[in-house]
């Protein structure tokens, strides 16, 4: 196995933004008189921010027009942006960064593939932006994963082909994009959530480049 670059999704593998979603659509969903708990909000897991809107229309039987809907997604990523406002470093899930300057000494190349449209002032937010190479967000993309638009745009931006590149995911969508588009892939989560992976990790604490590459062999 040829590795030359590693391929990041953001949320839940770099960083968890989770419970930011959750406060903004909460908020949104109260603004529409419609209950919103934090297991309402496992039904979003892995979907877009108009497949999550569909969601929480369906819980409250609201039938809106295309217009009202982009309002209203405009509105929950307002809501979205002021809760990041004031992320910093310290939100960085463990081992993070130093996975990252790992990769940097090993000469591995470092890419995002994210559908969060806000994933390059997260970069910036949490310090990590000065280690991409390339930066595939929410903006650049037609395809939610399980399509492997987002990954395949990725290698495509590194130089590379999809056999070239780890990606590292902790959604079953994103595993299964991954595989689609021909990708080496680790898991970061449990296994029985992300065992179609090539090897599944909990995180990143106490993990190297090198530790990395001994659990795919």
């Amino acid at each position: 196995m040829d590795i030359r670059a590693c391929l990041f999704d953001m949320d839940g593998v770099l960083v968890d933004t989770a419970k930011h979603h959750f406060v903004a659509w909460q908020r949104l969903a109260e603004e529409l008189s419609i209950p919103f708990s934090r297991e309402d909000n496992e039904a979003l897991k892995g979907l877009s921010r108009v497949d999550s809107l569909e969601v929480i229309l369906g819980m409250g039987n609201l039938v809106l027009d295309a217009q009202t809907k982009l309002q209203l997604m405009d509105k929950k990523n307002a809501h979205y942006l002021e809760l990041i406002s004031t992320m910093s470093p310290d939100e960085l899930l463990p081992g993070v960064s130093e996975f990252m300057a790992d990769l940097q000494r090993e000469g591995i190349r470092v890419g995002l593939g994210s559908s969060s449209k806000n994933a390059p002032q997260i970069l910036d937010l949490i310090g990590l932006r000065s280690y991409f190479d390339a930066v595939i967000d929410g903006n650049q993309i037609t395809l939610s994963k399980p399509d492997p638009e987002v990954f395949l745009k990725g290698a495509q931006a590194l130089g590379l082909e999809p056999e070239e590149c780890l990606v590292f995911e902790d959604a079953a969508a994103g595993v299964d994009a991954a595989r689609t588009g021909g990708f080496p892939v680790v898991g970061i989560g449990s296994p029985e959530v992300l065992g179609d992976a090539d090897a599944v990790m909990p995180g990143f604490k106490g993990e190297s480049w090198a530790t990395v590459l001994a659990r795919l062999s």
